[in-house]
C-alpha cells in the first residue's frame, strides 16, 4: 500500500479525473478528502470509496475562494490530524468565444477557477505541510502548451498552472515539499462530453492523439498516484503531459 498512513485531498473530486485520482489514492491506502463545488457529486465518491473498504470523506469546496480552500485544508486537519498529499485538481472550460469577443466576466470566471484556485491549494497546503513535507500535484492541461481558438482564458490559466508548479517548488523544496504537475490532453471526462454529441468533431478530436483515440481517467489517475507515491521522490518542479503524445506532433 504505497499511501497506507497517508492523507490525500483531492479538488475536483466529483468527477472524471478527481474522482478516478481519489478512487485510486484509496485503493492504494490513503484517507482521502473528497472536494468538490458539488455536494451530490462529491458525496457520490465518498460513498463509492466506502463502500469498497476504503477510508474518506466529503467536504464542499469553492476553490475560486481563498477562505473556502483554507477551510478544507483545516477541515482536513480536523479530521485526521495532518495533510501528505494535496491534488489542485478542480478546473472548468471557458465559453468560447475569440479574444477580441471574449466576455471580461467569462475570462475572470476561469481564471478564478483553474489559476487562482491552484494558488490558494498550494498555499493552504504548504502551510499544513511546512513542518512534515509533502506533495503537491497541480492540474495543467496540454493547452498551457499549445493553443486553439476560442479557448483564451483556458490556455492562460493552464499556461500560468506550468510556471506556477515550478516557481512553487522552487519555494518549497527547503520544507521537503514536492510540487509536480499533470497536463491531461484528450481524456474521456463531462468537459468533453458535448463534443461527443458531433460524431465528426469527435473523429477529428480523436485523430488528433497519436493512437487516435482518448485517454480515460484512470490512466490519469495511474500518473497521479506514481507522482505522489515515493517511486518519484526526486521528481520536482515539472509538470507531465498525460496525452498520449499529443502535444509532441504536428497535426
Amino acid at each position: 500500500m504505497r499511501f497506507a498512513n497517508k492523507v490525500a485531498i483531492v479538488t475536483g473530486a466529483g468527477s472524471g479525473i478527481g474522482r478516478a485520482s481519489a478512487q485510486q489514492f484509496a485503493r492504494e491506502g490513503a484517507r482521502v478528502v473528497v472536494a468538490d463545488v458539488n455536494p451530490e457529486s462529491g458525496a457520490m465518491t465518498a460513498a463509492a470509496i466506502k463502500e469498497r473498504g476504503g477510508d474518506a470523506v466529503f467536504i464542499p469546496v469553492d476553490t475560486s475562494s481563498y477562505e473556502s480552500v483554507a477551510s478544507l485544508v483545516q477541515q482536513t486537519l480536523g479530521t485526521y490530524g495532518q495533510l501528505d498529499i494535496m491534488f489542485n485538481n478542480a478546473g472548468i472550460v471557458n465559453a468560447q468565444y475569440a479574444v477580441h469577443e471574449m466576455p471580461v466576466e467569462e475570462y475572470h470566471r476561469t481564471v478564478a477557477v483553474n489559476q487562482h484556485g491552484v494558488f490558494y491549494g498550494i498555499k493552504a497546503a504548504a502551510n499544513a505541510m511546512k513542518d512534515r513535507g509533502g506533495v503537491i500535484i497541480n492540474t495543467a492541461s496540454i493547452y498551457g502548451y499549445i493553443a486553439d481558438r476560442k479557448q483564451f482564458p483556458y490556455h492562460a490559466s493552464k499556461g500560468a498552472v506550468v510556471m506556477m508548479t515550478k516557481s512553487a517548488a522552487l519555494d518549497l523544496a527547503r520544507y521537503n515539499i514536492r510540487v509536480v504537475g499533470i497536463a491531461p490532453g484528450l481524456i474521456e471526462t463531462g468537459i468533453v462530453s458535448e463534443w461527443r454529441k458531433n460524431p465528426a468533431l469527435w473523429s477529428k478530436i480523436e485523430r488528433a492523439q497519436m493512437r487516435g483515440k482518448a485517454g480515460t481517467p484512470e490512466q490519469v489517475a495511474q500518473m497521479v498516484a506514481f507522482l505522489a507515491s515515493d517511486e518519484a521522490s526526486f521528481l520536482n518542479g515539472h509538470v507531465f503531459c498525460v496525452d498520449d503524445g499529443a502535444a509532441s506532433f504536428k497535426r
